[in-house]
């Protein structure tokens, strides 16, 4: 659920915004085909990028991670 005055991540974003070889082969297929399912297997199993730079990608856009106190 979105906070008041601010935005969620959109998936796959970063993978986007970075230009992942991967994802753009992924925007190639139609979600669901066999071919969309083998190549996100790819972004389960062995992402080419690292937490790192997705932590850091997040930060240097505004991005905050926030959870509720109780969590």
């Amino acid at each position: 659920m979105p906070i008041e005055g601010f935005v969620d991540y959109r998936r796959r974003e970063y993978c986007n915004d970075v230009k992942c070889p991967v994802q753009m082969l992924l925007n190639e297929q139609k979600e669901g085909s066999e071919q969309y399912d083998l190549i996100r297997a790819i972004c389960k199993s062995s992402c080419i990028h690292t937490t790192y730079e997705f932590h850091h990608w997040l930060m240097n856009r505004g991005f905050e991670l926030v959870k509720p106190k109780n969590a």
